[in-house]
Formats: C-alpha cells, sequence, structure tokens
C-alpha cells in the first residue's frame, strides 16, 4: 500500500512538472508545447524558424532548469530534514541544525564580495557550508562527547558564529551593488538558474539523496536511541557521519543554486510521516518527491503570484509558518 502511495507521488511530481511548463507570464497554448516537444524529441517540423527560437528560449532556457532546480532543491532540503529528524529523535529539527545553511549563506556572501567569477561563488558556499559543520563538530569533539545533545549546542554557536560573520559581510559590502545582491540571494531565488549550473549540482544531490535514503533502516534503529541501535548492530558513529556529510552536502547544494529557501526541511517531513508513517525507508523518498513538487508549486506561485515575481524563499516561509502550526496539533501522531 505504502508503495503505491510512493507510486502515486510520483506520477503528482510529473503532472506539477508538466503543468509549470505553461505556467508564465506568456502564455504557451498545449498546441505550442507538443510541436515544440515533436521538433525537439523527433525532429517533426510545424513550427516557424521565429517560433521555434522563442519556445526554445521561454521552455529550455528558462522554466526547464527552474523546475529542474525547484526539484532538485525540494527534495534534497526535505530528505535532509527527515534525515536529521531521525537523526537527532527531535520533530523541531531542520538541515539547517548544524549550521550548514548559515556557513553556506557566509559563503555565498563572501563570494559575491570577493570573488571575481561565479564558479569562485559556487564552491566557497560549499565550502564554508562544510567549515560550520566542522565548526560545530570539533566544538563536541573538543568535551570528547559526540553525543546529540553536544551536537546541537555545538550547531548552535557555529549557525550565530557564521551568521555573525555574514552581518560583517553586509556591513563591508557595497550599499550600491554588492549589498542588494547578497541581500536578494540570501532571500532565495531561482531566476537565474541556467541548466548548466543544475547539470554541475544533479549527480552531487541525487547521489546524497540515494545515500540518505539507503541509510533508512539504519535510522529507525537510531530513532529509538543510539543504545538500542548499537543492540541492534548498528555502527552509530558511522552512520551518523555518514548522514551529516551527505546531508551538510545536498543543503550546501541548495543555498549554491538557490539561495536560501527555509521552512521546506522542516514541514515536508510532517507532512510525509502523517501519509505514510515513521519508517524512514518509506518516509525519506517520500519526503523527496513530496518536497521536491512543493517547492515546484511555490516557485509557480513566486511566478505568478503577483505582476513581479517575488524570491522563493519568502513565498516558502509565508505558506511554511502557518502551514507548520495546523501540522504541530497532529504532527506527534506520526512521530515515532
Amino acid at each position: 500500500m505504502k508503495y503505491a502511495i510512493l507510486s502515486s507521488m510520483v506520477l503528482f511530481l510529473l503532472i506539477i512538472a508538466v503543468a509549470s511548463l505553461f505556467l508564465g507570464k506568456y502564455q504557451l497554448p498545449a498546441t505550442d508545447l507538443l510541436q515544440f516537444a515533436g521538433w525537439r524529441i523527433f525532429g517533426l517540423s510545424g513550427l516557424s524558424s521565429e517560433k521555434k527560437a522563442l519556445l526554445d528560449n521561454i521552455i529550455i532556457h528558462i522554466r526547464l532548469p527552474r523546475i529542474l532546480a525547484a526539484i532538485m532543491i525540494g527534495a534534497s532540503l526535505s530528505v535532509a530534514g527527515a534525515a536529521y529528524q531521525a537523526l537527532f529523535i527531535n520533530p523541531l529539527v531542520s538541515p539547517g541544525l548544524l549550521g550548514v545553511l548559515a556557513g553556506a549563506s557566509f559563503g555565498a556572501a563572501f563570494g559575491l564580495l570577493f570573488a571575481k567569477s561565479w564558479a569562485m561563488v559556487q564552491l566557497s558556499t560549499v565550502v564554508f557550508a562544510f567549515v560550520a559543520v566542522g565548526v560545530t563538530i570539533s566544538i563536541a569533539r573538543i568535551y570528547k562527547m559526540m553525543s546529540i545533545i553536544m551536537l546541537v549546542l555545538g550547531g548552535v554557536i557555529s549557525g550565530a558564529l557564521f551568521t555573525s560573520l555574514l552581518s560583517i559581510i553586509k556591513y563591508a559590502a557595497d550599499p550600491n551593488n554588492q549589498l542588494p545582491a547578497i541581500v536578494y540571494w540570501l532571500m532565495g531565488s531561482l531566476s537565474s538558474v541556467s541548466l548548466k549550473t543544475v547539470a554541475i549540482t544533479a549527480i552531487p544531490a541525487t547521489i546524497g539523496i540515494i545515500a540518505l535514503i539507503l541509510h533508512g533502516r539504519q535510522l529507525n534503529a537510531m530513532s529509538m536511541g543510539d543504545e538500542e541501535a548499537m543492540s541492534l548492530g548498528i555502527n552509530v558513529r558511522r552512520v551518523r557521519y555518514m548522514v551529516i556529510f551527505f546531508a551538510t552536502l545536498i543543503s550546501a547544494l541548495t543555498v549554491m543554486v538557490g539561495g536560501m529557501i527555509g521552512w521546506v526541511g522542516l514541514i515536508i517531513p510532517h507532512i510525509c510521516r502523517m501519509i505514510v508513517g515513521p519508517n524512514n525507508q518509506i518516509l525519506l523518498p517520500a519526503a523527496a518527491l513530496v518536497g521536491a513538487a512543493y517547492l515546484v508549486l511555490a516557485d509557480d506561485l513566486s511566478r505568478l503570484l503577483f505582476l513581479f515575481e517575488i524570491p522563493i524563499g519568502i513565498v516558502t516561509s509565508l505558506i511554511g509558518i502557518p502551514f507548520f502550526i495546523l501540522v504541530l496539533k497532529n504532527a506527534h501522531r506520526g512521530w515515532r
């Protein structure tokens, strides 16, 4: 039954993704889209050269990259959030728990301020995300206590540190050029995403998502506590490090592609937990599918809600806050 639910989620995601190709300020008739698909896939004619160029620009270079980026980001944040909630046995945990999002945000701002190429900005984002998590783990190791509580406290300290460093970057930035770019980036947006960026990040993001899903059985054991997991033969330390590494990787990639997009990794695991239950072997792939569909819809709203485009991070916050209040009432039913 639960695998049938996953199949329906896949179908729902495909429908949302295809429907989103039609949505935008420029209306696309279904006949044009079908003719364009026939031309691109099978080489069929029927469209003028001007129409081909127009549709190629709108679909291939504008809408398709946004849809693919939204799928990747939504799936990554949702899986990372679900994995962390199981690992730390806490339904209020999100992907930014260990400071990864604060570190990635600082890295992006640092790159925007000092880097001379976009590739360096992206590299800075990923590097500082891992540096922030490294600070968290180092704080826990100083006291020789790799317990959940020490990791959480280390994450609080690391997040506060890199948030403060981000404030310094904002203060030092040129208020006419650099500061607006940094602020807009931190709001989250998919307006500048390209197929090249999606292609570069898709492989490591997919590897990270699959790796976390494959740890579903171990996370089931660890959600009962470290002692119970060790009694079942689980190498708790190894699994914890692996989950943290892959969750950090895919979370950093989301900031690199679309900036700060909040609430996805917090509310989507709750929704999926109420649909499919707490079994992480089912919950994690469900979270990936629902999170992907959710962010595609959120991006559609960011493009169509007003005459001008608003950052997708604002949309996810406006939806996430009241929705999470409603979800909290019933969240405990599906937890553990």
